[in-house]
C-alpha cells in the first residue's frame, strides 16, 4: 500500500474515560478526498506560533490565511482586511494539486513545495514538508464564521505594523497626564519591539509627521483574557506608559491608560497591504511592506490590575 499521505485522526473514549488516538488509513478514506479536505474551508488560518521543524517557506510565513479553491491557492498577508480583500481569500499567489495524494503548491515566487497533510480534528491540519523539514497547523473556517479575534489578539504585533500612523481620534475620562500631548503611534516592521510617538496636530499629513519621541514596546498576555493585551511603551527618556489594549476592529485600537485610568482611541491611518513583492516605483512603501516574515512570539503573562 502507498505512503500514507491522509491521516484521520479521531479521539475515542474508553470504558474507564481514558483516551486513545486512533490511526485510520487510506484504504478506509478513499471516499473523501485530499482535495475534498482542503478546498472544504474557505480559510485555513495559518497557526504559525505552532510552527514545528528547523526548515521554512517562506509564503506560509508571511501569510496569515491560506485558501485552496479549484487548482488556485490565495493568502492574506495582512491581518486588515482578512473577509473582505478577494472576496475574503486575499490574494492569488499561486497553484496547488492534490494529485498523487500530497498537497503540491507552486507558489509564484517561491517556487514549489510538497505537503503531507493529515487531518488532526475536523477543521484542523496539519501539514508536513520533509524536504524542508518544517510542520505548518492550519485551522479551517467558512468566512462567516472566521475567529478574527483569533487573528488579532494572537498577531496583534502585526496588525499594529499595518498603517504607517494609528492616530488618537478620542479620549475618554481619567485625570490628565503626559500621555495627553501624544497624537500618533507608529509600530515599525523592522522588528516587533520598535515604536515612535509624536505630538503633531490631528490632521496631519501622514507623511509629514515628525516623530518627535521613539523607544521599544512589549506586549502582554493577560492571564484569564484572550481577548484583551497589556502594552508597555518604554520611551528613550525613561519613562513607561502601560495601557491595556483591545480591538475594536482591524482599523481602530482603544488603549486604557491605566494611571491616569483614561480611554484613548487609536485609528488606522495609511494602510500597507503587504504584497507578494514590489518595488519602490510600484510602492512608496515598499521599503515597509517588503520582506515581512512572521516569528513565534512567545508573550509573558500579566494578571489585570484594572477593573475597567
Amino acid at each position: 500500500m502507498k505512503l500514507v499521505k491522509l491521516l484521520f485522526i479521531v479521539l475515542v473514549c474508553g470504558a474507564f474515560l481514558s483516551s486513545c488516538t486512533v490511526y485510520v488509513e487510506d484504504d478506509f478514506v478513499e471516499e473523501i478526498s485530499l482535495e475534498e479536505v482542503i478546498s472544504g474551508y474557505d480559510l485555513w488560518y495559518i497557526d504559525y506560533h505552532r510552527t514545528a521543524g528547523s526548515g521554512e517557506i517562506p509564503f506560509l510565513s508571511k501569510a496569515f490565511t491560506i485558501s485552496f479553491l479549484n487548482g488556485r491557492m490565495y493568502a492574506n498577508n495582512n491581518i486588515a482586511g482578512v473577509g473582505i480583500n478577494g472576496n475574503g481569500l486575499g490574494i492569488q499567489v499561486g497553484n496547488y494539486n492534490t494529485r498523487h495524494g500530497f498537497l503540491a503548491t507552486n507558489h509564484e515566487l517561491d517556487g514549489s513545495f510538497e505537503f503531507e497533510v493529515y487531518q488532526i480534528s475536523g477543521n484542523e491540519l496539519r501539514i508536513y514538508d520533509a524536504y524542508e523539514n518544517v510542520t505548518y497547523y492550519l485551522i479551517g473556517y467558512q468566512g462567516n464564521h472566521f475567529d478574527y479575534d483569533k487573528l488579532f489578539y494572537e498577531n496583534i504585533e502585526y496588525l499594529l505594523q499595518e498603517y504607517i500612523a494609528w492616530e488618537k481620534t478620542a479620549t475618554d475620562g481619567g485625570i490628565p497626564n503626559a500621555f495627553d500631548t501624544e497624537n500618533y503611534l507608529q509600530f515599525t516592521p523592522e522588528n516587533i519591539t520598535t515604536f515612535y510617538s509624536s505630538q503633531d496636530v490631528f490632521g496631519t499629513d501622514i507623511d509629514m509627521i515628525r516623530w518627535d519621541y521613539a523607544g521599544d514596546y512589549q506586549i502582554y498576555d493577560v492571564e484569564g483574557y484572550i481577548d484583551l493585551k497589556i502594552l508597555e511603551l518604554y520611551y528613550d527618556g525613561g519613562d513607561i506608559e502601560e495601557f491595556e489594549l483591545s480591538v475594536i476592529r482591524d482599523n481602530k485600537i482603544e488603549l486604557f491608560h491605566l494611571n491616569s485610568q483614561t480611554t484613548y482611541v487609536f485609528s488606522g491611518r495609511g494602510f500597507i497591504q503587504y504584497l507578494k513583492e514590489e518595488t519602490k516605483e510600484e510602492n512608496s512603501n515598499s521599503a515597509r511592506n517588503s520582506g515581512r516574515i512572521r516569528t513565534k512570539v512567545q508573550r509573558e503573562t500579566k494578571t489585570r490590575r484594572s477593573l475597567k
